[in-house]
């Protein structure tokens, strides 16, 4: 259609949301757009564009939107549905695509013609912009016709691949925080590699890859040092490989001559395999492997060559919970091929192997090793093998078929008192055995190496055999069954009050020998500490609290603009306090105009409440009351009118209530005796809280929703004291 060839799509403005929002649970971008002229071209309109896309991106069939049924998207699409709706769904699917989680998207009307807010979930807001970007490009490529789009689609899904493997968490370290996600321990990630945090305060753990917080310096050292591993591993009855440290090539060779060939030679502290030679039996051998292993590490050890294949067990708290072989590789030769030409023919063109994290499986490169065996069979990479012969390229090259089912019961015993003896919660242990399904003893294993920080993937995506849950084990580990991992947070919005009733809420926190956090206002406190903000969004200030490591329990103030724009800074609370609500306030510079967009925005902090935990709501306030149906947990109302017909209905079906009457404040359930605390006619520390006990009683009520002892709530009501301005802030 000549007329769409000039069209575009602008981006106007962009809203990252790094928490729960009015859209969803989950961080997202908010992106407005102009789609200009082309609101007169609904799919519908432009011919040829449903089959067109369809080619290019069959997997849309799985997209359900707008009618919940298998190919519900493609159905709208036939029907006619506008570039912004369109933009979500190739998003979307370009991030799957990709591998990138997300599964969320919206698309909706903004202030004015042409212009809609596209919302996408955002792991990381580089990666999910680039990717609205590239599905505008592949929307205007499917709308023009002037470019084959199957073609910029590979391209684009390769670019958005490279950029999330730079950006996102590594498939190791990822696997185990999805499986925290999904226990309900929420994550905060502290550096753009791989640390991440589990949890909030003072019942936080933190990870980096499959190191914990309690991965200490001295087992890691211990780990390095493999002549002092074996050392320490043969001191408790584990087997392993007779050796010892060299000092030059020459004492090399008269280690393999004390230990009986064939030997082993490599580098003390060397990882990933790099400077390891086996299977060694002359002394031209010997002394060349421990030229290139000594540039590897610090010292060059020489040892009991073991026959088997190498296999790597996973440990995680005392227990094996997976394990993976090595494989011996080939190639075949073809008489027309060189050796090198083999190994790109034969083994690297294997799909499973490349340098992405997402690849089980390494390509094979001629290095030293492999150069080394080459020269034992009278080869070289660049000789041309007759048609038939097989040449043997490599020992155990990669460790990454499953064997976990086969593994016996008495290695997986000795495995993990290795990781015990080196001081690791979680090790990667090499062992070379023949069958792991039988007993060390039987076979002439031994164990050769314990490895802290050890990968994940070569379990998570074996080269065959079955996928191993490692991530889930490893947050079992670190959040069990019966370990509750949330520390108390309070969180609480309103149009007036809430930094105060915020401050009243730390403070009865803070008598019950908790150190509190709590952000509101315009400062920071840490138990007895106060502290300026050194910025001004909400956002920031409450995650620097839930950072804390001390922090007990967290009291974190939310004003509804934040909500809008920042989204809320954790993902679930104990309680969730709201206040009021003036219809009248407005955003329109955010397209919010009326009392029910406000509404969806303030929702947000009764959506997060737990299921154990309370939404503490104001029962005066029509817009709040609402929200009750809205809670996961109960429901404690707060009200200045004892006879409320609410409240009443509310006591009758079990629910609690905290009323101002007159010079008291009541504590009332419809099962026991009400509790009645007196306020003070004349107090310097009661200042402003007569007229204003609307709002001790809402941090009342959250006092009690948090167990917080009665006398203690009557001991804070008497000593608490606040300089803020009680209507405004």
């Amino acid at each position: 259609m000549p007329q769409l060839l000039d069209k575009t799509i602008e981006i106007l403005s962009v809203k990252h949301l790094r928490g729960p929002n009015m859209w969803t649970y989950h961080p997202v971008i908010e992106v407005w757009v102009d789609i200009g002229d082309l609101e007169d071209y609904p799919s519908n309109l432009i011919p040829g564009f449903y089959e067109r896309l369809v080619e290019c991106m069959p997997a849309l069939i799985e997209h359900r939107c707008s009618y919940g049924e298998h190919g519900g998207f493609l159905k709208r699409i036939q029907e006619g549905t506008w570039p912004a709706h369109i933009l979500e769904h190739l998003t979307l699917e370009l991030q799957n695509m990709a591998g990138i989680p997300g599964g969320f998207g919206k698309a909706r009307d903004a202030d004015r013609r042409g212009v809609y807010k596209v919302i996408v979930s955002a792991i990381n807001e580089k990666v999910t912009l680039t990717a609205l970007e590239y599905a505008r490009d592949l929307y205007l490529a499917l709308v023009q016709d002037t470019q084959n789009a199957s073609v910029l689609l590979k391209q684009l899904v390769d670019q958005l691949r490279d950029l999330s493997d730079d950006l996102l968490l590594g498939p190791s370290t990822a696997s185990i925080v999805y499986a925290a996600e999904e226990k309900g321990v929420p994550s905060i990630r502290l550096s753009r590699g791989n640390l991440v945090q589990l949890g909030y305060g003072a019942k936080q753990r933190r990870i980096w890859t499959a190191e914990t917080d309690r991965t200490s310096a001295i087992a890691e050292g211990v780990s390095r040092d493999k002549d002092l591993t074996k050392s320490l591993l043969n001191n408790a009855g584990l087997p392993t490989p007779e050796g010892r440290i060299v000092a030059t090539a020459l004492d090399a060779w008269d280690a393999a001559e004390e230990i009986g060939l064939p030997v082993v030679v490599k580098p003390i502290d060397g990882n990933h395999g790099r400077g390891v030679f086996i299977n060694l039996y002359t002394q031209a051998e010997v002394e060349a492997a421990y030229a290139v292993a000594v540039q590897e590490g610090s010292a060059v050890l020489v040892e009991r060559h073991i026959l088997g294949d190498e296999h790597r067990l996973l440990v995680v708290g005392n227990r094996v919970v997976a394990a993976a072989k090595g494989e011996t590789v080939w190639v075949i030769g073809d008489g027309i091929h060189s050796v090198a030409d083999l190994i790109s023919l034969q083994i690297n063109s294997d799909p499973r192997r490349g340098t992405a994290e997402e690849c089980p499986l390494n390509p094979v490169r001629v290095d030293s090793a492999v150069e080394l065996e080459l020269t034992r069979q009278k080869l070289s990479a660049k000789a041309i093998p007759a048609e038939g012969h097989r040449v043997f390229i490599q020992s155990n090259g990669n460790v990454a078929f499953d064997v976990t089912d086969q593994v016996h019961p008495e290695i997986a015993r000795q495995v993990a008192l290795a990781a015990r003896v080196v001081g690791l919660e979680i090790a990667g242990v090499d062992l070379v055995a023949q069958d792991i399904s039988k007993p060390f003893e039987e076979q002439g294993a031994a164990i050769v190496e314990v490895n802290a920080g050890p990968g994940l993937l070569m379990h998570l995506k074996p080269a065959s055999g079955n996928a191993q849950p490692v991530g889930k084990a490893i947050a079992d580990h670190l959040f069990p069954a019966d370990v509750d991992f949330r520390i108390p947070l309070v969180g609480i919005t309103g149009s007036r009050g809430k930094t105060v009733v915020a401050e009243m809420v730390g403070h009865f926190l803070r008598l019950t020998n908790q150190y509190v956090g709590v952000s509101c206002g315009d400062q920071l406190y840490f138990g007895n500490r106060v502290i300026k903000k050194e910025h001004p969004s909400d956002w920031e200030n409450a995650r620097r609290t839930l950072l804390n490591r001390a922090v007990d329990a967290a009291v974190i103030e939310n004003n509804h603009l934040s909500m809008l724009i920042e989204g809320l800074a954790y993902d679930r609370c104990q309680v969730g306090v709201v206040l009021n609500i003036d219809p009248s306030a407005t955003y329109p510079e955010y397209a919010i105009y009326d009392e029910d967009q406000l509404f969806s925005i303030v929702r947000t902090q009764v959506d997060v409440v737990l299921p154990t935990g309370a939404a503490v709501l104001n029962a005066d306030d029509p817009l709040v009351v609402k929200m009750a149906e809205l809670c996961d947990g109960e429901v404690i109302f707060f009200s200045s009118n004892a006879a409320s017909p609410l409240i009443e209905s509310h006591l009758k079906q079990g629910g609690r209530a905290v009323l101002v009457c007159g010079q008291e404040i009541v504590l009332k359930t419809a099962r026991r005796e009400e509790q009645v605390l007196h306020l003070p006619k004349n107090s310097k520390n009661t200042t402003g809280l007569q007229s204003k006990s609307i709002n001790l009683a809402a941090a009342i009520a959250s006092a009690w929703a948090l167990n917080i002892p009665f006398n203690i709530i009557v001991a804070g009501t008497e000593t608490f004291y606040s300089d803020t301005n009680q209507e405004e802030a």
